[in-house]
């Protein structure tokens, strides 16, 4: 979807620029005081966030000839959380709401989605190591880790989990300061041992995590924190794969040696 095509849907007097991002599919759209945003073929649920107020305010969706699907949202004003606002309460209220939400997980499951189980994670990354014929020693470490505590980390209380909760996704609208979680490309069905681990692990002091899962609605015992270990080990897993294959040695090498501490942590 180019910007002609862009302008040419919304009419004369718009004007249309690149917003960047990994899939060059978004747009920023402005006419006079009027600014929208846009993004092509987003998440088929989105409907659903912007009722519950977790996104900016969806405004209208339009198909186009070729079949894709293009909306349109309100233009947030405002900025993105910083690493050290992650441990505030209302981080965790508005991931409890999202975890807690029937209506997001009936929506995920309509549309025909399986939860993303760690019997699947294990064979997808086992996959990817098979494709990119990658031996090393700390991947196999931690890949053996997963594999064994298969049956540990079994739980069947799936909730719509974002999946990439890094900070510069929580942004705070200078209006009203209501806080949203944005870019829901990667959202599955699965433990939310998997969004609490990846947030915790990447901002919370462990010393704190037991008062900022208070603050979430649970409590830290000893079935959440393996879990959520195990699903920070896959993750950091899946990143390195990620980087290895773009061929980012620098990364690469960071990345092994922070499996390498979870996995002797």
């Amino acid at each position: 979807m180019r910007v002609n095509r862009v302008e040419q849907l919304l009419g004369d007097g718009w004007r249309v620029l690149p917003a960047g991002g990994a899939t060059g599919e978004a747009y920023i759209a402005h006419q006079g005081d009027q600014t929208v945003f846009l993004k092509r073929n987003s998440s088929p649920f989105l409907a659903v966030l912007s009722a519950e107020g977790i996104v900016p305010k969806l405004l209208w969706t339009r198909r186009l000839e070729n079949g894709d699907v293009v909306t349109a949202q309100r233009w947030l004003k405002g900025r993105e959380l910083k690493a050290n606002e992650m441990k505030g309460n209302r981080v965790a209220a508005l991931l409890a709401k999202i975890h807690n939400s029937s209506e997001l997980l009936d929506m995920f499951k309509r549309i025909g989605n399986e939860p993303l189980t760690p019997y699947i994670i294990v064979e997808n990354l086992r996959l990817q190591l098979q494709t990119y014929h990658l031996l090393d020693e700390t991947i196999e470490q931690g890949m053996t880790y997963l594999h064994e505590r298969l049956e540990n980390v079994r739980y069947q209380q799936f909730v719509v989990c974002h999946c990439d909760i890094n900070h510069n996704n929580w942004m705070l609208d200078d209006e009203d300061e209501h806080l949203y979680l944005i870019d829901w490309d990667g959202a599955n069905v699965a433990d939310p041992a998997l969004d609490l681990g990846l947030l915790l692990y990447s901002y919370i002091p462990e010393a704190e995590w037991g008062k900022w899962l208070q603050q979430y609605g649970i409590e830290l015992d000893d079935s959440l924190r393996q879990r959520m270990h195990w699903y920070v080990v896959s993750q950091s897993i899946s990143v390195l794969l990620w980087h290895y294959e773009r061929r980012q040695v620098e990364q690469v090498e960071q990345l092994t040696d922070d499996l390498h501490k979870l996995l002797t942590k």
